[in-house]
């Protein structure tokens, strides 16, 4: 069973280790080695599980394990995401989906916004 869009294989064979904890060590891999970057927005439980062939209660109980190591954090209604480091990275990241979302709903294209903020970093540390 594989997702899609995580890229999550989990193997059902005889004497693998417990499916939970293949999807818990396959997203904590890829959030760690930034294949999945901090604020990715993961699927919903149930979203996931039917994407894998789960029960949702099996990813629910990753989700969970996960979220206790500081992997990801849950947002309420907004959704789970991976999380950021602490302090500095963690307020960067939120400073980063703000502006992304502003970009975005003025119009800008990726290509715009990646400009705007390349040349906002570059000024601001050129004044240094």
């Amino acid at each position: 069973m594989t997702s899609t869009n995580l890229k999550i294989t989990i193997n059902t064979a005889a004497g693998s280790a417990a499916p939970y904890e293949q999807l818990r060590a396959q997203i904590a891999d890829r959030a760690r080695s930034g294949r999945l970057p901090a604020g990715f927005k993961l699927p919903t439980v149930r979203g996931l599980a039917e994407e894998l062939g789960l029960a949702a209660n099996t990813v629910a109980k990753a989700y969970r394990a996960l979220e206790a190591d500081g992997v990801i954090e849950t947002r309420g209604r907004n959704g789970t995401f991976v999380a950021a480091g602490e302090g500095e990275s963690r307020e960067a990241v939120a400073a980063a989906q703000a502006f992304a979302e502003r970009v975005r709903r003025l119009g800008l294209t990726e290509a715009e916004a990646l400009a705007a903020a390349t040349e906002a970093l570059r000024a601001r540390y050129a004044a240094d």
